[in-house]
């Protein structure tokens, strides 16, 4: 350890600040002597953490410098705006979730976090007041313990017009923006979690092109208006509620391009949209192998689909409770949606089926109100439940769904481009039976034109 010593001594002697311990500079007293606007190039090593930086500042690492709190407090607080954050290993912060110990923690306009990474930390990076914020190409981390006992990811409050982009978040609790404007929300790789993506009042939101795989819920969205869900990919979600997308309260809503594989719930909608002058349109989504597509109360009403594909769910859609389904749309223009259970035909070879789709089938309808009964899906019993509402009158429930515009093929609609962090779409096992399993049934329409051209002819 001699040569440790000298180090020391030697950075003394050029006035570097050193810390008490002697393993590192001092980076509070750097941050307190720097000029504001000043840009501090943090070396390689190992720094005490509890930094609080109150000035206008960049901190840039180099050669992965570690921040580390030693298990106690926030590992860096800013109370300052124009601060930015970059290229350092942000570890150790306490665990006190009373004092909301967190990696960063910052209040300020205009605040930087990019390509960082977080280990061992209760929160990850916690924005309270930050306005114009990037959360930017981060790696976030968590604590292993129990996911109730877990802080969040990244948590946004009252932070209008910031982005969170390009970061992969993993194991934490959620990722949670409240009261914040007009954020957006791209490219980001969220999993193993419990809720991926969690908005309460955030009007003009834009969420697009993330990955939300793996948690209890890929995205809760609440009591916001105008948001925009378009080409994420969002899947394995298989928690108490499971809902890929949950919408409660949301008004203006447009969604599309989303791929929903492999949920408990593709999409669930609760009193959405909330305002009755407004209408949603969820157009072009891949709803595929969830145990339940679309999941709705009885009472909602004012959401238009088309051009979606539905593809092998358990249940295509589902009404949850008894009431008065009605008032959404499944045809528009002419153009309804692609349903891989339609037993129709398409006798001139337009594409759009010569007969409505109508979902009306009595076990899916008992299974709504009495969900245990699912236990017996696809078993003789079902069978002879569906059998019985067909053969007799008294039995047949009211439809559901009634597309009288269905489509033969499903559409071509493209999977989300991979991001950064995350695995290629080709190397995703769930996307890649997704996409081979809408393939196929795209190649038995091709398969089967002509023999429907002959016979009808």
């Amino acid at each position: 350890m001699r040569w440790a010593a000298a180090l020391v001594v030697a950075m003394a002697i050029a006035g570097v600040p050193v810390d008490a311990r002697g393993s590192s500079v001092d980076l509070q007293a750097l941050v307190d002597a720097a000029e504001p606007g000043a840009v501090l190039v943090v070396p390689a090593g190992t720094h005490r953490g509890n930094i609080v930086i109150d000035k206008p500042l960049e901190l840039r690492g180099e050669g992965w410098p570690v921040v580390d709190a030693g298990g106690v407090g926030t590992v860096i607080t800013i109370d300052a705006s124009d601060v930015t954050i970059r290229g350092i290993v942000i570890a150790n912060s306490g665990r006190s979730g009373d004092r909301e110990d967190a990696g960063i923690s910052a209040t300020g306009a205009r605040i930087t976090i990019e390509g960082n990474r977080f280990e061992t930390v209760l929160f990850g990076v916690y924005l309270r007041r930050a306005p114009d914020a990037m959360v930017v190409d981060n790696v976030v981390g968590a604590l292993d313990v129990d996911v109730a006992r877990r802080g969040d990811g990244i948590r946004v409050w009252e932070s209008p017009d910031s982005t969170i982009s390009g970061n992969t978040v993993s194991g934490g609790r959620d990722t949670v923006i409240w009261f914040s404007d007009r954020v957006v929300v791209r490219d980001n790789h969220i999993s193993d979690g419990r809720y991926g993506i969690h908005f309460m009042y955030c009007d003009g939101a834009l969420v697009e092109r993330n990955r939300l795989e793996g948690n209890s819920v890929g995205g809760f969205l609440m009591y916001s208006k105008d948001i925009v869900v378009r080409d994420n990919l969002i899947s394995g979600n298989h928690g108490p509620s499971g809902y890929g997308i949950g919408l409660k309260d949301v008004s203006g809503l447009t969604m599309t391009g989303n791929h929903l594989l492999a949920n408990r719930v593709g999409v669930y909608f609760d009193n959405s949209p909330a305002d009755r002058n407004a209408e949603h349109h969820i157009t072009g989504n891949v709803l595929a192998y969830n145990e339940i597509g679309a999941l709705f109360l009885p009472s909602v009403r004012g959401n238009a689909f088309t051009g979606n594909a539905f593809v092998d769910n358990r249940q295509q859609v589902g009404v949850q409770g008894s009431g008065t389904f009605e008032g959404n749309l499944w045809t528009v223009d002419g153009v309804g949606n692609h349903w891989s259970d339609f037993a129709g035909y398409d006798a001139d070879a337009d594409g759009i089926g010569d007969i409505p789709y109508r979902l009306a089938d009595l076990f899916s309808t008992l299974t709504d109100s009495y969900p245990p009964l699912r236990f017996f899906e696809a078993t003789p019993a079902a069978v002879a439940v569906d059998l019985a509402g067909t053969m007799f009158p008294a039995f047949r429930p009211r439809e559901k769904v009634e597309d009288t515009a269905p489509l033969i093929a499903p559409p071509d609609i493209p999977v989300p481009v991979a991001t950064p962090g995350a695995s290629t779409g080709a190397d995703s096992p769930t996307v890649a039976v997704g996409v081979a399993m809408v393939g196929v049934a795209g190649g038995l329409w091709w398969a089967s034109r002509k023999p429907l051209r002959r016979w009808a002819a």
